[in-house]
């Protein structure tokens, strides 16, 4: 983000209201831009500060959706606080190491061994795979499948299974093809640098990480297999994905405030509810989520809403923009976790 431009690249969806719905039927209405939903909170005091909820995307796919105001916001800011410092060189070695297994432990010594086999041929597959998975863009920046796939999932061996999950799941072609452009928060972050605002986090980097590495085994090798098998039905052609950073990006674009997919992409942990599990099984699944549920969101809302209102107070001249995952700000969740602690507006 060395230039100056807010600019992303030009896309085109289509944003439609309901406008009624006699029968069996629905009229559509197209909505204008000016009309659509932001994710910009006003918090109200003298002057103002505000929230902002982030997606996990290239800012490119985003930034010409996102209204003025909220950029305007942004420009205004004296101080930018994230979840965590993205740009700090010491939180991606800590989250690094967060991942990695017990000093002298590998995978294949903790996995079953069957889930074990499983995993390597699908990692050799996806290795197989990557280089067609690229863009010419990606490879006109340099950025090669080898380079990539050893960045993501070079040290596999080493990590914990709970991580080795999350990076299966983002080892797909829509993810790997997504590689090489900052995310929004990641975006922003750099700008606020470039723009020589005051930064920092509201979070440490063991609250995110300690969660993940606080389930069971049993619910760890759950999981892992769910996610395995996930995968396998996806390249054998009998599973289609359920939903898509496509429609993450579109329902973000659009302003769609109380979508459910935002869940998946704020926590990113995956859902392993599902309908044709076995009873004991969907037990499992619904013990996992609720655990992510409350460790990830409820949880880590109640927190940051606490900090929040600690960096108002210490700073009662200073304009701030929160910038947080959009789950944090989701249906009534704003309203459980940050409203008790500072008064905002929509």
């Amino acid at each position: 983000s060395s230039g100056t431009s807010w600019r992303g690249e030009p896309q085109h969806y289509q944003c439609l209201q309901v406008l009624s719905h006699p029968g069996k039927y629905h009229l559509f209405s197209p909505l204008q831009q000016t009309d659509l939903n932001s994710f910009l909170w006003t918090i109200r005091r003298d002057p103002p500060s505000y929230f902002y909820g982030t997606i996990h995307v290239p800012y490119t796919r985003v930034w010409d959706f996102i209204p003025e105001n909220s950029k305007q916001a942004f420009q205004e800011s004296n101080i930018v606080y994230f979840e965590l410092d993205l740009t700090d060189p010491y939180t991606i070695s800590a989250l690094t190491s967060c991942q990695l297994l017990p000093q002298g432990e590998n995978l294949q010594d903790v996995l079953p061994r069957d889930i074990y086999r499983r995993l390597k041929r699908h990692l050799e597959y996806v290795k197989l795979m990557m280089p067609s998975w690229m863009t010419p863009d990606q490879r006109g920046k340099g950025l090669y499948a080898d380079y990539l796939f050893n960045a993501i999932a070079g040290n596999w061996e080493r990590k914990r299974p709970v991580w080795v999950m999350l990076m299966v799941n983002s080892l797909t072609e829509a993810d790997i093809k997504t590689r090489g452009v900052p995310v929004l928060d990641l975006y922003l972050a750099q700008e606020a640098e470039r723009m020589r605002k005051r930064t920092g986090a509201v979070e440490k980097v063991e609250e995110q990480c300690h969660p993940l590495n606080g389930l069971n085994f049993s619910q760890v090798i759950f999981a892992l297999n769910q996610t395995l098998l996930q995968q396998e039905s996806l390249r054998a052609g009998s599973l289609q994905v359920p939903y898509t950073t496509e429609d993450l990006i579109r329902h973000y674009n659009c302003g769609d405030l109380n979508s459910i997919i935002f869940n998946r992409d704020t926590s990113q942990v995956p859902n392993f509810n599902n309908v044709t599990l076995p009873p004991s099984e969907q037990v499992t699944a619904q013990e996992i989520d609720s655990y992510f549920r409350q460790e990830l969101i409820y949880k880590r809302n109640e927190r940051m809403g606490k900090r929040v209102k600690a960096l108002l107070e210490e700073h009662t001249d200073k304009i701030f923009f929160f910038a947080f995952g959009a789950v944090c700000f989701n249906g009534s969740q704003i309203h459980q976790s940050l409203r008790p602690h500072v008064e905002s507006k929509h």
